[in-house]
């Protein structure tokens, strides 16, 4: 029976103890209690009414999320702790995490002020409690801080991020404007800094104010400086008080490029500035492209609006890339957690040094967690505990608002994924609706002021060839404008500080975002300004008075041909006599029988002596001819390719004669440059800080050299204000204006007692003249080159140039005929002569073969003989050789006979009987 009773009794006994044992199991299995806490230290801001700030707001929100969604911590409750402390108040914030410490918190967030998380951190460190920040901090090469861990990325990877898009942009130089209130200013741009000693940037290092939010001092010093790339280091709160102070300064423009290093440019209002055309470049590593992070962040604006300030310049409802921070934080405690094993937490007591013995066990297991979070996948440098392997979003100001124009990486670097919109199709995209302030200067005929009988105002009052280009390109580009004359009445030069005026200076203070006028492009001035392709080209050449009209002298009628014409006619006359000569004694077809009569007479004649010869070329030239007449065809080829000179001289020199006699000639006193510098007579200068003077200056060419040493050393009487000013002077004195050639057309044709002298010294043209970096140059160049091509330039070129009071008084001068207008006649004279001669050669060779088969003789000698006759023989006859005795046929007597009988007075004209004609 006691068998029996006690069975039952065990039986139930022994399954309450397996329940109890199961339940135990369980709980040990699961490793996590239902509640775990942890310990957040937040500064609190001073004031009146204390604020809360944006990281305990998402401390809390990231605690009530967990919780909501049991996903993360299913059987585990989190519950928070939040101690509020004065900034640098390190002594209370070590006082509050011993206290958290008491209360048995697995982790630490915050505070975030370097001063109070250092005290807070050697608490952590000391009783091996994680300590997790959200806030950059300077993190020591040596430190030693084991139970640390920081979400914010490292500063040297932002560093690196900051130079990698500064290379990209292609600066050459920059100013880089840093908040040290936390005295760590520099450490964050460290990598920037030591850019200049790897790369080719020229860097310019400032400070923001510390004691005041007023930076209009330090802007108005950087625009006087002409500094428009600049890189500010600060928060987002000062950022957009630098942003609503530079508006009022005007360097909210298109010349401008900010670089915001805050990752909160998303938090700052820049509604107002969305439309000025500025370039603003910042990055942000809130992932809002996910719609998962893009749902919380909406949940956020809703439940935790932050009330700014009205003039703060921030938006409300933004959640900051600090709350994103925290938000992660507490989720990465909670990953950890989760996969950590069995860990009981207890209370740590400052003043026993006795530490958490599962401390540096869970601190391994933040370290080695991977997170994707609102601000992109998290990952710690197991050694250092810092953020080192990221994603940035590269954010610029559109005229949309602010949009992701690329991406940068720790891995990856810089990746720009921007599409330009409608590229090389609309040219107009950037300039639509856009108020331009357009800079000039009267000069006719580009601006000048428009007659009128009613007051004008505005842009009506000026009318010019730069007026209606202006207009073609407003039209064409959508823009609208505002025309400005400059103040000083200058174009622009350095002077010798390296001070610029006149328009130059305009653009170079921003005053003006054009310079439309006859703007010519320089060197110096393209080194501190834009230029367009030039729309009108033209070089330097010089205004004058006309010349007074010159009398015939005695000697006029050599005029009309050059004296070098003349020496060489006369030349031409004694060659073509002497080659008559020397041909005529060669050829043996010049020589006639002296006695016809006498056929066994031995003497022949030539008639071309050396005078006669010269006597036959001066009747040719003068129209006359002689009673010599040539034989030879050599000769004669001789005789008729110098009339055909003469026919030609002649001709010529009557038809200029009557030209030079009915056209009045000009005679001035300078043709050229290297005249004008010869002389000191006319003194002659320039406008003053005008292109051509620098033109001068700068010069080496010895000429121009030499004149501007002598415009320099009388600058009051050589040097004029202005382009009406230099030419009263011409009208007045004996003065001559260097100028550019296209003003001198125009006002030479309105203006008959003026005229250009000489050709073009230079060749340069006029350009559109843009501030340094202007993003409009290249699309009014693109207009320009339109306009240009499809003719409507050279239309508005005629219109203001072709007006002119003197085209009936215009007419051609007669010049002297030069070489190169006679030219061709000498060298068909020489080619006859040179033909002469080979026909001569041939004559010669030809009665030389008769003669020798006559003489039965050899060629050699049959030359000899002859050659030495005819040119050593007296004056102008010879003695042949004698033929071979031939007697008489009767038929030749009996002709002869009958010949006698036939001719009356027989007795009278019979031959001297000691002479026998011979025959050639």
């Amino acid at each position: 029976m006691r068998n029996t009773w006690l069975s039952p009794r065990s039986s139930i006994w022994e399954y309450w103890t397996s329940v109890i044992v199961c339940l135990f199991w369980i709980q040990h299995c699961c490793g996590m209690p239902h509640v775990i806490r942890i310990g957040g230290i937040f500064e609190q801001t001073e004031g009146p009414v204390s604020l809360v700030s944006a990281e305990e707001l998402a401390f809390k929100f990231a605690v009530n999320n967990i919780n909501r969604n049991r996903t993360l911590l299913p059987n585990t409750t989190l519950t928070y702790d939040i101690q509020r402390i004065n900034i640098y108040d390190s002594f209370e914030a070590s006082r509050k995490a011993c206290d958290q410490l008491s209360l048995g918190v697995v982790a630490i967030f915050g505070p975030s002020h370097s001063s109070s998380s250092n005290a807070v951190q050697s608490i952590c460190n000391a009783l091996e409690v994680p300590h997790v920040q959200v806030r950059w901090k300077h993190h020591p090469m040596d430190n030693r801080d084991t139970f640390y861990a920081n979400l914010y990325p490292d500063y040297s990877s932002l560093s690196y991020a900051i130079l990698d898009l500064v290379q990209f942009l292609k600066w050459k130089t920059a100013t880089v404007v840093y908040d040290d209130s936390t005295g760590e200013g520099l450490i964050r741009l460290q990598e920037l800094i030591m850019a200049p000693s790897r790369y080719n940037i020229r860097l310019k290092i400032r400070q923001l104010p510390l004691d005041s939010s007023d930076t209009r001092p330090l802007l108005k010093e950087m625009k006087r400086g002409r500094e428009f790339r600049i890189i500010f280091d600060c928060s987002h709160e000062m950022a957009a008080q630098i942003l609503k102070q530079a508006q009022t300064m005007g360097m909210l423009t298109e010349y401008y490029h900010y670089i915001f290093t805050t990752l909160d440019l998303m938090a700052v209002d820049l509604e107002p500035y969305r439309f000025c055309g500025v370039n603003m470049t910042g990055f942000r590593i809130l992932n809002v492209d996910n719609p998962l992070v893009a749902s919380i962040v909406e949940k956020w604006s809703v439940e935790r609006q932050i009330p700014h300030k009205p003039e703060s310049g921030l938006l409300e409802g933004i959640m900051t890339t600090d709350a994103a921070l925290t938000y992660d934080a507490v989720h990465i405690v909670s990953v950890s957690y989760q996969h950590a094993p069995t860990m009981n937490v207890n209370s740590l007591q400052c003043h026993r040094h006795k530490p958490w013995r599962f401390g540096g066990r869970f601190m391994s297991f933040i370290k080695e967690s991977h997170w994707e979070g609102l601000t992109g996948r998290l990952s710690f440098n197991k050694t250092t505990g810092l953020r080192t392997d990221f994603d940035l979003d590269i954010v610029s100001l559109k005229e949309e608002g602010l949009e992701k124009v690329g991406k940068w990486s720790a891995s990856g670097g810089l990746n720009i994924t921007e599409v330009p919109k409608r590229k090389g199709m609309n040219i107009t995209a950037s300039l639509t609706n856009r108020s331009l302030v357009v800079t000039t200067i009267l000069e006719e005929p580009y601006v000048m002021l428009r007659k009128s009988d009613r007051a004008l105002v505005g842009n009506d009052r000026f009318e010019g060839f730069c007026i209606d280009l202006l207009k073609e390109l407003a039209n064409i580009l959508g823009f609208t404008y505002e025309i400005r004359l400059v103040p000083d009445g200058k174009y622009g030069s350095p002077d010798e500080k390296g001070q610029w005026n006149g328009m130059v200076r305009e653009l170079m203070e921003q005053r003006a975002d054009l310079a439309v006028a006859p703007f010519t492009i320089t060197y110096t001035r393209e080194k501190v300004v834009d230029f367009t392709k030039p729309f009108l080209n033209m070089g330097i050449s010089i205004l004058y008075r006309k010349p007074n009209t010159t009398n015939n002298g005695f000697f006029s009628f050599l005029n009309p041909m050059t004296p070098d014409i003349w020496v060489y006619i006369l030349l031409a006359y004694l060659g073509v006599s002497c080659v008559l000569f020397v041909i005529a004694r060669f050829s043996p077809y010049e020589w006639y029988d002296a006695h016809p009569c006498n056929p066994g007479s031995d003497v022949v004649e030539n008639n071309f002596t050396l005078l006669n010869s010269f006597w036959f070329g001066v009747g040719s030239l003068m129209q006359q001819g002689s009673e010599l007449m040539p034989k030879a065809l050599s000769t004669r080829i001789i005789g008729g390719i110098w009339w055909f000179f003469t026919l030609i001289i002649i001709s010529s020199y009557t038809a200029n004669l009557a030209a030079f006699l009915t056209v009045e000639r000009m005679d001035s006193p300078m043709d050229s440059a290297d005249d004008i510098a010869k002389q000191t007579k006319i003194e002659y200068g320039v406008v003053k800080d005008g292109a051509t003077m620098q033109f001068f200056k700068k010069s080496k060419v010895s000429t121009f050299e030499k004149m501007w040493a002598f415009m320099s050393s009388r600058p009051s009487t050589s040097l004029v204000k202005s382009i009406e000013d230099g030419i009263q002077r011409v009208l007045n004195s004996d003065y001559a204006l260097l100028m550019e050639s296209t003003t001198i057309d125009y006002i030479t044709k309105r203006n008959c007692n003026l005229t250009q002298v000489g050709g073009l010294i230079d060749s340069k043209g006029y350009g559109i003249g843009t501030p340094m970096g202007s993003p409009y140059r290249d699309k009014i160049t693109i207009a320009i080159l339109s306009i240009l091509e499809d003719g409507r330039l050279h239309m508005l070129k005629e219109k203001w140039w072709s007006l002119s009071g003197c085209l009936q008084e215009e007419r051609r001068e007669a010049g002297p005929m030069g070489i190169q207008n006679l030219g061709g006649i000498f060298i068909v004279l020489a080619s006859g002569l040179v033909l002469s001669v080979f026909v001569a050669l041939a004559e010669f060779l030809y009665k030389m073969r008769q003669t020798m088969e006559r003489d039965q003789r050899s060629l050699c000698s049959a030359m000899v003989d002859e050659i030495r006759l005819s040119f050593t023989c007296e004056r102008r006859v010879r003695h042949k050789a004698q033929p071979p005795a031939v007697g008489k046929t009767d038929a030749v007597i009996n002709m002869h006979t009958y010949n006698d009988r036939r001719l009356p007075g027989k007795d009278n004209m019979s031959c001297n009987p000691g002479r026998t004609p011979v025959f050639p």
